[in-house]
């Protein structure tokens, strides 16, 4: 079991075996594995991969580093939901609540953002007091009590991919399926849920550059995901415009709470509405999809997805006045427009363009330890298939420090392409695994 042997096996191309698979992920947990000896193994699972067996086997290793919630206890199917990631997904702010109000119990552990994708911690934490750093205590009582509780990765669940995680950010190992399936599902597993809907995204915006990649990436998650006996089904969504139309922190609240209003953009309400027909299913509270429509469709215009929404920000201590006066949400000093240099129908939006942006003006982290301005960002994007005049506003700037602004506006002016007759975009869900 010791660490240059594993590492030369796998380096060889043979497949490990359970226990080296284990002493792997406890040498990253306990630090009896040297930094550049995990980052080693990493690289060689990245260029010789792992079979169906070993990724598995990866999966519950790194599940099992910490400690495993328990929440079988409360009465229900817990469901959550995880996306790849991408540009304007504030999808999580708007699902989690709307399914909770519909009698499905939401447990959801959320990221940060880093580089051009968001993070569903940074859009919550825009909203004045609201902690996501609950303790598994506070966590599992929330769920029992709300419903819903929105949260980050706590210290005691799956301890080793934290570790692994800053490794492969630095080691050029972050594009390998199996590391990608192990550090996704195993912070899933760990939070006691009994099924996961994943949307999985590709295109210009998204990690995942075309459908094949993302459909391996998908049926991957959902075999091994099956395999540790969950229900797992998994959405694949284009990412190359960006979702909605604001892109940074506080901006994204105020659209999501919009839409828990039932005036979201069609666009995220497109992407949100199948992804909660699937939890709705795998929660057991509806037959089929008509009866999911039905149930979300009285959830939201009754108003119980909304209130569903303020019960989580007030117990989770934030300030649950935002979902009635969005303005209480940070505000930037500076907003400009970006205007159409001539008229036309938008045919394309980039949305990494659309991403850098933002991020050039604080609203993201281009290094881990980068902080976040809550209240920049781009928001007003003229999406696909609209019209615009010359000097029309595409987008609008929020900016607090002016620095960045000219930089902002290059790469946003940038990511507009005009045509000279209507488009029509394609549907954002473009395929669905359930086995």
């Amino acid at each position: 079991m010791s660490p240059p042997r594993i590492i030369a096996r796998k380096r060889d191309g043979h497949a490990l075996t359970a226990e080296e698979i284990g002493a792997f992920v406890r040498g990253a947990t306990d630090g009896s594995w040297a930094d550049y000896q995990l980052s080693a193994l990493l690289m060689a699972i990245c260029l010789r991969g792992f079979d169906a067996e070993e990724t598995a086997l990866y999966t519950a290793a790194m599940t099992r580093s910490g400690a495993v919630a328990d929440l079988s206890a409360m009465p229900g199917i817990k469901v959550d939901k995880h996306s790849t990631g991408g540009v304007g997904d504030k999808v999580s702010l708007v699902l989690a609540p709307w399914v909770a109000a519909c009698g499905v119990p939401v447990p959801m552990i959320s990221g940060r953002g880093l580089g051009h994708s968001g993070g569903t911690l940074d859009k919550l934490e825009a909203i004045p007091g609201f902690r996501t750093g609950l303790s598994l205590a506070e966590y599992r009582d929330q769920v029992a009590r709300v419903g819903c509780a929105l949260i980050g990765q706590t210290p005691e669940l799956a301890p080793a991919d934290r570790r692994l995680y800053a490794l492969r950010d630095v080691t050029a190992t972050v594009e390998s399926i199996p590391l990608i399936c192990g550090s996704i599902l195993s912070k899933k597993l760990a939070a006691g849920i009994d099924a996961l809907v994943l949307d999985v995204k590709f295109g210009r915006g998204a990690f995942m550059p075309d459908l094949p990649a993302a459909r391996e990436l998908a049926a991957t998650l959902v075999r091994v995901g099956r395999a540790a006996g969950k229900q797992v089904r998994a959405l694949l969504t284009r990412m190359d415009a960006p979702l909605g139309r604001a892109v940074g922190n506080a901006l994204e609240v105020t659209e999501s709470i919009a839409a828990l209003r039932g005036a979201g953009p069609a666009d995220l309400m497109e992407v949100t509405r199948a992804l909660a027909v699937e939890m709705l299913l795998l929660g057991g509270v509806a037959a089929d999809p008509a009866q999911a429509n039905a149930r979300l469709d009285a959830a939201l215009s009754s108003g119980a997805a909304l209130e569903k929404f303020r019960a989580v920000i007030a117990a989770q201590g934030g300030d649950a006045r935002v979902v009635d006066d969005p303005d209480r949400l940070p505000v930037a000093r500076h907003v400009e427009p970006v205007l159409a240099p001539r008229s036309g129908w938008v045919a394309a939006v980039d949305a990494r363009s659309v991403a850098f942006a933002a991020l050039r003006l604080g609203a993201g982290r281009a290094r881990a330890e980068d902080t976040v301005d809550p209240a920049v960002g781009v928001a007003g994007v003229a999406g696909v298939g609209a019209a615009v005049t010359a000097g029309q506003p595409l987008a609008w700037l929020h900016a607090n420090d002016r620095s960045g602004l000219a930089e902002a506006r290059a790469l946003l002016a940038g990511a507009f392409a005009l045509g000279e007759t209507a488009v029509r975009p394609p549907p954002l869900v473009a395929d669905r695994l359930a086995e």
